[in-house]
């Protein structure tokens, strides 16, 4: 398969995402964005994983705001790392996130990825879409080379950080209208199929007595993750940009169903709806409707205990 590029705003989830993702396909590149927290802070995360996991693949600088509006970030759930963590160790060590320096800017790597293609590229999206509409409006002669975008985000039902809009619309949603706009046909994982892949504590148990080198690492992270939900009174996580990352190496695990999908950027309680209309005879984009849960759950869980 070749190589693949990823957009993050990099918290447990998108490390675990592109955990998998590297199992299965070469990255060619990572490009940052804020989101999960602000990019200072998403770049030191980024700095940290690529140390402690080995990452050799180019890691960019993106863009540390959204298009319009203030910034908005899930430090509030996720604290201020946007990596909770359980037990007191620490996941880096002391100077792992100093080479968060040398990340140069993205739009140029991008750009000259997709210009090298001799075929349509894929991207994997795990955070909002600001860096991917700066690339439409940049360079718009470039979006014909992008084959798949698969991103994690929207809401066919109800919302996550409002109760209309999941996060990583909501945190840029004229992110999303742009690419809309100019034809580049997203596949969106959205919080509905995301939700159907669990994890609980007996994941976390045995990750921690898997035999990875980092396997007690992943524990602790995946324990931090799961401790997001046991808060609230739930019992189990869903693993949300993990199922993108699936999506896309493991197509034949999910059905997408062609959509008419609309973002809301100006309503005062909707703002960042992705509203979306199976009905359409104009389709723009395909929503995942069905997938196989416990093969995408296995999938992930063993690239965490295998890393």
């Amino acid at each position: 398969m070749a190589g693949i590029w990823i957009d993050t705003d990099m918290g447990s989830d998108d490390a675990f995402a592109v955990i998998l993702a590297a199992r299965h396909v070469p990255i060619d590149g990572m490009s940052l964005v804020a989101g999960n927290a602000p990019l200072a802070q998403v770049t030191r995360n980024a700095a940290g994983f690529a140390g402690l996991l080995g990452w050799d693949f180019p890691i960019l600088a993106g863009v540390a705001r959204p298009i319009l509006g203030p910034l908005e970030t899930a430090q509030r759930i996720l604290g201020d790392s946007a990596l909770p963590l359980r037990g007191e160790a620490p996941l880096f060590e002391a100077d792992a996130c100093a080479g968060a320096a040398s990340f140069g800017p993205f739009l140029p790597s991008l750009s000259a990825w997709l210009e090298a293609a001799d075929e349509p590229r894929s991207i994997l999206a795990l955070g909002p879409l600001t860096n991917l509409a700066i690339l439409a409006l940049a360079r718009p002669d470039l979006l014909d080379r992008i084959g798949r975008l698969v991103w994690m985000g929207g809401a066919v039902g109800r919302g996550n950080h409002t109760p209309s809009a999941e996060f990583n619309a909501f945190a840029d949603p004229e992110a999303v209208q742009i690419l809309l706009d100019r034809g580049v046909a997203l596949h969106i994982l959205d919080l509905d199929a995301c939700r159907r892949v669990l994890i609980d504590e007996a994941d976390v148990t045995a990750l921690a007595a898997a035999e990875g080198r980092n396997s007690v690492a992943m524990a602790q992270l995946l324990g931090g993750y799961l401790d997001i939900a046991l808060t609230r009174g739930r019992p189990a996580m869903a693993l949300y940009d993990p199922v993108a990352a699936a999506a896309l190496i493991a197509p034949e695990l999910f059905t997408f169903t062609p959509a008419r999908i609309q973002v809301e950027c100006s309503g005062a309680l909707t703002r960042g709806r992705t509203v979306t209309d199976f009905t359409s005879p104009r389709p723009n984009g395909w929503v995942a409707t069905d997938l196989d849960a416990p093969a995408i759950r296995e999938r992930c869980l063993s690239a965490l205990a295998q890393v």
